[in-house]
C-alpha cells in the first residue's frame, strides 16, 4: 500500500509576513469529475481542501490551496478564487479563468512524444478557439506526450500508478520531469501573465516531488509551492495559488523525480524515483503585460 502524507507544502520567500493558515479535515474518496461538469458539483466535507493558506506578498495577498484524495471541491474552490466566467473565446477578457484538461487533443498527438507545446495557443485565424487558451509550454527535455492509457504503453505498469482526474486523457513530459508554461492573450502572440495557476497531479508519493515555482515579468519568483502526497487509491494532489493581482508571468512545473520510461518503475512498484503525471491546468485569464 503507498504511504500517504499530510505536510504543508508551502515555501514563502524573505520578507513575507503568514496571516492566516487554515487546516481543513479531507476524508474518504469520490469520482473524477469532468471539469465541465464541475460547476454543478456539490461541495461537501468529504471535498474540501486539506489546507489554504494566505500570505501577503510585495504583490498583494497570495492564497495557497492543497488536497489530496477526493480534490473536487479544492478544484472547485480555486475555480471560484480565478473567477467566472470559464473563458473559451480568443482575444483578452476582463475576468475569469482559463482551463486545459487535454481531452480535446486529437488521436495523432496523442501517445506520442511531440505535442506542441503551443497547442493551445494557436494565432492561426482558422484554427478552433478551443486550441486559443493562451498557454504556450517549453520544456529542456524531449517534449511532451498526452495519454489515454495513464501511459501503460510505455510501461505496463503505469496502468496501475496513473489516474485521469478528467477522463481520459493526462499529461507529462517526455524524456523529462520539468517544464515551463508562460502566458499569453489567448490567440496572439502579445505576452501576458495571470492571477494564478493550479494544477491536478497524479501519483505524488512524497512531498516535495510535485511542485510549482512562479515567477513575476522580471523573472523574480514568488515562491515555489509543493503538492500533497496522495492519500487515497484515486491518487490525485491538487496544487494552486492565486493572488489578488495579475503577477504571475511564467510558471515552472516539477512533476515528480524522474522521467518516466520502459523498465522505470515508480517507488511504490520497486523503483527509486517517485513519478508524477499531470491532468487539469487551470489559472486566470491571461492579460496583456503594460
Amino acid at each position: 500500500m503507498k504511504k500517504s502524507f499530510k505536510k504543508s507544502g508551502e515555501r514563502f520567500l524573505g520578507g513575507w509576513r503568514l496571516v492566516a493558515i487554515a487546516a481543513l479535515a479531507l476524508a474518504g474518496c469520490g469520482p473524477s469529475l469532468e471539469p465541465e461538469a464541475a460547476n454543478a458539483a456539490t461541495v461537501t466535507e468529504e471535498t474540501q481542501p486539506d489546507e489554504v493558506s494566505a500570505a501577503w506578498s510585495p504583490q498583494g495577498q497570495v492564497v495557497v490551496l492543497t488536497a489530496s484524495g477526493n480534490i473536487a471541491g479544492a478544484v472547485d474552490q480555486f475555480r471560484a478564487l480565478l473567477g467566472d466566467p470559464l473563458n473559451v473565446i480568443p482575444g483578452q477578457q476582463r475576468s475569469g479563468r482559463r482551463e486545459i484538461n487535454w481531452d480535446g487533443v486529437p488521436p495523432a498527438l496523442t501517445n506520442v512524444d511531440n505535442f506542441p507545446g503551443d497547442f493551445f495557443n494557436a494565432v492561426d485565424p482558422n484554427a478552433p478557439a478551443g486550441r486559443k487558451r493562451g498557454a504556450v509550454f517549453t520544456t529542456t527535455a524531449t517534449g511532451f506526450r498526452v495519454s489515454d492509457n495513464d501511459f501503460s504503453d510505455i510501461d505496463p505498469s503505469y496502468g496501475d500508478e496513473f489516474n485521469a482526474f478528467s477522463l481520459p486523457r493526462t499529461f507529462m513530459v517526455a524524456g523529462g520531469n520539468t517544464l515551463d508554461v508562460t502566458f499569453r492573450v489567448a490567440g496572439t502572440n502579445t505576452p501576458a501573465h495571470v492571477k494564478g495557476f493550479g494544477v491536478v497531479f497524479s501519483d505524488v508519493d512524497r512531498v516535495g516531488s510535485a511542485t510549482i515555482q512562479l515567477f513575476d515579468k522580471r523573472g523574480r519568483s514568488l515562491g515555489t509551492f509543493a503538492a500533497l502526497a496522495r492519500s487515497d487509491a484515486s491518487g490525485f494532489s491538487f496544487l494552486g495559488v492565486v493572488f489578488d493581482q495579475t503577477v504571475v508571468a511564467r510558471v515552472h512545473i516539477t512533476s515528480g523525480d524522474a522521467a518516466l520510461g520502459a523498465g522505470v518503475k515508480d517507488v511504490s512498484a520497486g523503483g527509486t524515483a517517485d513519478l508524477v503525471v499531470m491532468d487539469d491546468y487551470l489559472y486566470g485569464e491571461p492579460k496583456r503585460i503594460q
